[in-house]
Protein backbone atom coordinates (compact mmCIF):
# COMPACT_ATOMS: atom_id res chain seq x y z
CA UNK A 1 0.00 0.00 0.00
CA UNK A 2 2.91 2.43 1.12
CA UNK A 3 4.31 1.54 -2.72
CA UNK A 4 1.17 2.35 -4.23
CA UNK A 5 0.68 6.08 -2.45
CA UNK A 6 3.98 7.26 -3.20
CA UNK A 7 3.89 6.02 -6.76
CA UNK A 8 0.66 7.97 -6.84
CA UNK A 9 2.48 10.85 -5.46
CA UNK A 10 5.55 10.90 -7.84
CA UNK A 11 3.01 10.61 -10.64
CA UNK A 12 0.58 13.43 -9.16
CA UNK A 13 3.93 15.73 -8.81
CA UNK A 14 5.12 14.83 -12.52
CA UNK A 15 1.58 15.97 -13.90
CA UNK A 16 1.84 18.87 -11.93
CA UNK A 17 5.35 20.30 -13.22
CA UNK A 18 4.31 19.08 -16.55
CA UNK A 19 0.71 21.35 -16.49
CA UNK A 20 0.63 24.20 -14.49
CA UNK A 21 -2.81 25.07 -14.67
CA UNK A 22 -3.77 22.19 -13.09
CA UNK A 23 -1.13 22.92 -9.79
CA UNK A 24 -3.99 25.93 -9.54
CA UNK A 25 -7.11 24.07 -10.34
CA UNK A 26 -9.68 26.19 -12.13
CA UNK A 27 -7.73 29.82 -11.09
CA UNK A 28 -7.71 31.76 -14.20
CA UNK A 29 -5.00 34.43 -14.33
CA UNK A 30 -7.08 37.25 -14.79
CA UNK A 31 -4.15 40.24 -14.41
CA UNK A 32 -0.56 40.25 -14.40
CA UNK A 33 1.49 42.60 -12.23
CA UNK A 34 5.06 43.99 -12.96
CA UNK A 35 6.89 46.01 -10.19
CA UNK A 36 9.87 47.10 -12.15
CA UNK A 37 11.71 48.54 -8.97
CA UNK A 38 11.64 44.85 -7.27
CA UNK A 39 12.40 43.22 -10.68
CA UNK A 40 9.25 40.98 -10.20
CA UNK A 41 5.87 39.88 -12.38
CA UNK A 42 3.10 38.20 -10.70
CA UNK A 43 0.55 36.05 -12.26
CA UNK A 44 -2.95 36.81 -9.99
CA UNK A 45 -6.17 34.99 -9.92
CA UNK A 46 -8.43 37.75 -8.28
CA UNK A 47 -6.44 38.99 -5.50
CA UNK A 48 -4.84 35.87 -5.13
CA UNK A 49 -0.81 35.65 -6.14
CA UNK A 50 -0.29 32.25 -8.11
CA UNK A 51 2.86 32.72 -9.11
CA UNK A 52 5.90 34.89 -8.68
CA UNK A 53 8.84 35.28 -11.36
CA UNK A 54 11.97 37.56 -11.08
CA UNK A 55 12.14 39.36 -14.39
CA UNK A 56 14.85 41.40 -16.32
CA UNK A 57 13.73 45.05 -18.06
CA UNK A 58 15.44 46.83 -20.25
CA UNK A 59 18.94 48.56 -20.19
CA UNK A 60 17.57 51.68 -19.10
CA UNK A 61 14.70 50.66 -16.59
CA UNK A 62 14.13 53.77 -14.96
CA UNK A 63 10.80 55.96 -16.39
CA UNK A 64 8.15 55.47 -19.06
CA UNK A 65 9.06 53.71 -22.27
CA UNK A 66 8.94 57.05 -24.59
CA UNK A 67 10.43 56.71 -27.76
CA UNK A 68 12.06 53.22 -30.26
CA UNK A 69 15.58 52.38 -28.49
CA UNK A 70 15.15 54.20 -25.58
CA UNK A 71 15.71 50.64 -23.69
CA UNK A 72 12.99 51.39 -21.39
CA UNK A 73 10.06 48.88 -20.48
CA UNK A 74 6.58 51.15 -20.83
CA UNK A 75 4.36 51.85 -17.39
CA UNK A 76 0.80 51.84 -17.10
CA UNK A 77 -2.39 49.33 -17.94
CA UNK A 78 -1.92 47.46 -20.91
CA UNK A 79 -3.16 44.14 -22.42
CA UNK A 80 -1.54 40.90 -23.41
CA UNK A 81 -2.69 40.63 -27.28
CA UNK A 82 -0.85 37.51 -29.40
CA UNK A 83 1.85 35.50 -28.90
CA UNK A 84 4.78 34.64 -30.64
CA UNK A 85 5.69 30.56 -30.73
CA UNK A 86 8.87 30.92 -32.49
CA UNK A 87 10.46 33.97 -31.21
CA UNK A 88 14.07 35.06 -31.44
CA UNK A 89 13.79 34.61 -27.59
CA UNK A 90 12.36 31.48 -27.19
CA UNK A 91 8.64 32.47 -26.76
CA UNK A 92 6.85 35.68 -26.36
CA UNK A 93 3.80 37.29 -25.27
CA UNK A 94 3.01 40.88 -27.00
CA UNK A 95 2.28 43.72 -24.81
CA UNK A 96 0.01 46.16 -26.45
CA UNK A 97 2.24 49.35 -25.84
CA UNK A 98 2.13 51.80 -27.77
CA UNK A 99 -1.58 52.77 -26.55
CA UNK A 100 -3.17 55.96 -27.98
CA UNK A 101 -1.63 57.98 -25.43
CA UNK A 102 2.20 57.22 -26.01
CA UNK A 103 1.24 57.75 -29.72
CA UNK A 104 0.13 61.46 -28.92
CA UNK A 105 3.04 61.79 -26.48
CA UNK A 106 5.75 60.38 -29.31
CA UNK A 107 3.84 62.34 -31.71
CA UNK A 108 3.66 65.45 -29.85
CA UNK A 109 7.80 65.97 -30.26
CA UNK A 110 7.77 64.19 -33.53
CA UNK A 111 9.51 60.52 -32.25
CA UNK A 112 8.47 57.13 -32.87
CA UNK A 113 6.92 55.50 -29.75
CA UNK A 114 8.51 52.09 -30.76
CA UNK A 115 6.71 48.72 -30.32
CA UNK A 116 7.23 45.42 -30.43
CA UNK A 117 7.06 44.85 -26.29
CA UNK A 118 6.92 41.08 -25.37
CA UNK A 119 7.22 38.80 -22.09
CA UNK A 120 10.22 36.64 -23.35
CA UNK A 121 12.52 33.90 -22.82
CA UNK A 122 16.28 34.01 -23.04
CA UNK A 123 17.41 34.86 -26.78
CA UNK A 124 17.42 31.46 -29.00
CA UNK A 125 20.70 29.98 -28.19
CA UNK A 126 21.29 31.20 -24.84
CA UNK A 127 18.60 29.42 -22.95
CA UNK A 128 21.47 27.84 -21.00
CA UNK A 129 22.42 30.88 -19.61
CA UNK A 130 18.76 31.02 -17.47
CA UNK A 131 18.71 32.12 -14.74
CA UNK A 132 22.29 34.32 -15.39
CA UNK A 133 20.52 36.75 -17.84
CA UNK A 134 17.97 37.42 -15.00
CA UNK A 135 20.69 39.15 -12.88
CA UNK A 136 21.38 41.81 -15.72
CA UNK A 137 18.75 44.33 -17.43
CA UNK A 138 19.39 43.40 -20.84
CA UNK A 139 16.07 43.76 -23.13
CA UNK A 140 15.39 46.66 -25.33
CA UNK A 141 12.36 47.37 -23.33
CA UNK A 142 10.69 43.88 -22.72
CA UNK A 143 10.15 41.93 -19.66
CA UNK A 144 12.85 38.74 -19.39
CA UNK A 145 12.23 35.68 -17.55
CA UNK A 146 13.99 31.92 -18.06
CA UNK A 147 12.68 29.91 -20.63
CA UNK A 148 11.38 27.12 -18.70
CA UNK A 149 9.23 30.17 -16.95
CA UNK A 150 8.07 31.77 -20.51
CA UNK A 151 6.77 27.80 -20.97
CA UNK A 152 4.83 28.44 -17.62
CA UNK A 153 3.73 31.53 -18.43
CA UNK A 154 2.51 30.79 -21.82
CA UNK A 155 0.65 28.33 -20.64
CA UNK A 156 -0.90 30.21 -17.50
CA UNK A 157 -1.74 33.49 -19.36
CA UNK A 158 -4.72 33.78 -22.51
CA UNK A 159 -4.40 36.17 -25.10
CA UNK A 160 -7.04 39.29 -23.73
CA UNK A 161 -5.30 39.37 -20.08
CA UNK A 162 -4.77 42.53 -18.98
CA UNK A 163 -1.03 43.69 -17.47
CA UNK A 164 -0.41 46.70 -15.64
CA UNK A 165 3.54 47.81 -15.33
CA UNK A 166 4.36 49.76 -12.17
CA UNK A 167 7.62 51.92 -11.43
Amino acid sequence: MRYRTLSFGIIFIGLMAAFPMLAFGADKVDLVRVEKANRKMQLLSGKAVIKEYKIALGARPVGHKRWEGDERTPEGRYVLDWRNPKSMAHKSIHISYPNAQDKAAAKSIGISPGGAIMIHGAVNGYGWWGWVLQLIDWTDGCIAVTNPEMDEIWALVQDGTPIEIYP
